[in-house]
């Protein structure tokens, strides 16, 4: 049993000093998975033209404001500064906070706006858009589903960015560039 026991501890305690391991794979499958995911969401936000970054479609209202949207018939006209203001900070958000995550600049604080993202995107998807009353949807932890796009998947996605926002970004980074040159300029 000792022997078991010393291999175990020997094993495991290797693979704790690899502590670069998990932010990087965090920052991939983040990549891998949510990149593309969030900047097509992105575009379908953008208006028409070169300057479709400063007016958001009509659709980027009624994704976001879709209650608001229906209120006022679909005429954006009708909307405040306000709902242009977080249209287009959202829309913004999409593009520039995932493209920080996967360079690895200020990438904590990308990922914390991740979070805040995702969670006003489920609160928007459960009140806005009535995912609440789809039960097959919204999900319930504890099932034996374990598929649902909203209590499962969103779960995920915030603990993901979570592993992010705890532990850095990891070696290949940005952030890993900008802090040893902060070390040399300290030193000297």
């Amino acid at each position: 049993m000792n022997v078991l026991i010393t291999l175990h501890n020997a094993i495991f305690t290797r693979l704790e000093r690899l502590d670069w391991l998990l932010p990087m794979t965090a920052r991939f499958l983040f990549a891998a998975i949510f990149l593309m995911y969030f900047w097509v969401a992105g575009l379908t936000k953008l208006g028409s033209g070169f300057f479709g970054i400063f007016s958001p479609s009509t659709g980027a209202y009624a994704q976001i404001f879709p209650r608001a949207m229906e209120a006022v018939t679909y005429d954006v006209s009708q909307l405040t500064l306000f709902h242009t203001l977080v249209v287009l900070a959202g829309t913004w958000a999409e593009f520039i906070l995932p493209l920080l995550i996967v360079l690895g600049l200020f990438t904590r604080l990308a990922a914390l706006g991740m979070i805040s993202f995702v969670l006003v995107q489920t609160l928007t998807d459960i009140y806005g858009h009535g995912i609440l009353d789809d039960p097959q949807t919204m999900g319930a932890w504890f099932d034996r589903a374990p598929d649902s796009v909203i209590m499962d998947q969103r779960a995920l996605w915030i603990f993901l960015l979570l592993v992010i926002v705890f532990k850095g970004a990891g070696k290949l980074s940005l952030d890993q560039v900008f802090a040893g040159r902060m070390q040399v300029r300290v030193a000297a």
